[in-house]
């Protein structure tokens, strides 16, 4: 790993990860590097726009990749595309609360690349209709579909507790115990250590 990528979260020889906390909501978020190329995401564009661009200014930012449409997530996007000039991903259930549209959609099973790393795009409604996660080996950008100790908020107009669940279940759930799960706010996780709560929130029903 290239010593230039200052304070990373988590890097190894595959991928360098950043996360900055911004915003009055503590939002988190990520820099997706490739360290034999330099190519680089940002994950939403929460706050902070100096900080944001900042964080991608020792790579070769290739894109911003939203997980949802909720207004704390998209709070600089405007200024932020502008500035770094590079096209906005989002899927489309979401796209309505832009004020321009998405330049592309994110779909379920999509692979994108990050110069030589790769990232499958995993649908999961409930907290938002477009909600979505991005997932490489070993690593699960959650979004606000899942945190340490349960599921992203349903309590909210277009919630769908049941549905947020089944996504959990079925697509988060089946990754390997050791995935780790950076969430929308706060700390991480792992699949393993969240996997058996799961009939404890659906007890609870939140």
């Amino acid at each position: 790993m290239s010593a230039s990528y200052a304070d990373p979260h988590y890097a190894d020889e595959r991928i360098v990860i950043k996360k900055l906390s911004v915003g009055p909501t503590d939002n988190n978020v990520y820099v997706l590097i490739d360290p034999t190329t330099r190519e680089s995401v940002l994950i939403d564009a929460s706050d902070e726009i100096e900080r944001l661009v900042g964080a991608v200014a020792d790579s070769k930012v290739q894109a911003i990749w939203l997980t949802h449409g909720d207004g704390d997530h998209i709070r600089v996007l405007e200024p932020l595309r502008d500035t770094l000039k590079v096209p906005v991903y989002m899927h489309e259930a979401d796209a309505g609360a832009l004020k321009r549209r998405p330049d592309a959609p994110l779909n379920d099973g999509d692979v994108l690349p990050v110069g030589r790393l790769e990232f499958r795009v995993l649908h999961t409604p409930g907290h938002t209709a477009g909600g979505v996660c991005f997932h490489t080996d070993g690593h699960l950008i959650a979004g606000d579909t899942l945190f340490p100790g349960g599921p992203g908020n349903t309590r909210r107009p277009g919630g769908d507790f049941e549905q947020i669940i089944k996504m959990i279940r079925e697509k988060l759930f089946v990754l390997p115990d050791e995935t780790r799960v950076y969430p929308g706010h706060g700390r991480d996780t792992t699949i393993g250590a969240e996997r058996p709560q799961l009939d404890e929130w659906i007890a609870r029903g939140w």
